[in-house]
C-alpha cells in the first residue's frame, strides 16, 4: 500500500548519460521535504493500519525535489500521487549517482502513503511493465 517514487527508466537523466550535479529537496522558501517529520505506530488487525502524524500531505502535482545536471538542465520531480510523505531518501544527497545506478532500489526519491480509500483506484490505474514498454515504443516512433 505504500508507493516508492523513483525515476522512470525513460527519464532523460537515465537515458542521456548526463551527470547529476545536485539534488534539492527545498521546494520553496517555506517548504523543505527534508523537514518532513513522521511519527506514528501501526496496529495489527486484519489489515495493517498506520496512524501517521506530522507527515506532509502531497497532491499529484506536488514537487518532491529538483535535480540539476552538469549541463545546466534542471528537472522537477513530482509526487504523481496523493498521500502522506513518509520518507525522503537522504542518501541520494551525498551520492546522487544512486539515482542513475540503482534507480529502482537504493536510488529511490521518496516513499508516499496514499489514503487507504484511494489506494485501490490508484493501483487500478497503473500500467503493467508490458503496457509501459508499449507506451515508450509509441512515443519513440512518433518522435522519429
Amino acid at each position: 500500500r505504500i508507493c516508492v517514487i523513483t525515476l522512470a527508466e525513460a527519464h532523460p537523466l537515465l537515458q542521456s548519460g548526463k551527470t547529476i550535479k545536485n539534488i534539492n529537496y527545498q521546494i520553496s522558501a517555506n517548504c523543505s521535504r527534508l523537514q518532513n517529520k513522521v511519527s506514528g505506530k501501526s496496529k495489527r488487525t486484519c489489515l495493517f493500519i498506520f496512524q501517521i502524524q506530522g507527515a506532509q500531505f502531497l497532491t499529484e502535482l506536488a514537487p518532491l525535489c529538483r535535480i540539476s545536471s552538469s549541463d545546466g538542465e534542471e528537472y522537477t520531480i513530482y509526487s504523481c500521487i496523493r498521500g502522506r510523505l513518509i520518507e525522503v531518501n537522504e542518501n541520494i544527497l551525498s551520492n546522487p549517482a544512486l539515482l542513475q545506478e540503482k534507480p529502482s532500489t537504493e536510488g529511490y526519491i521518496a516513499v508516499v502513503l496514499p489514503k487507504f480509500e484511494e489506494s485501490k483506484s490508484i493501483t487500478q490505474g497503473l500500467l503493467t511493465q508490458k503496457e509501459y514498454e508499449e507506451v515508450l515504443l509509441k512515443r519513440r516512433s512518433s518522435a522519429s
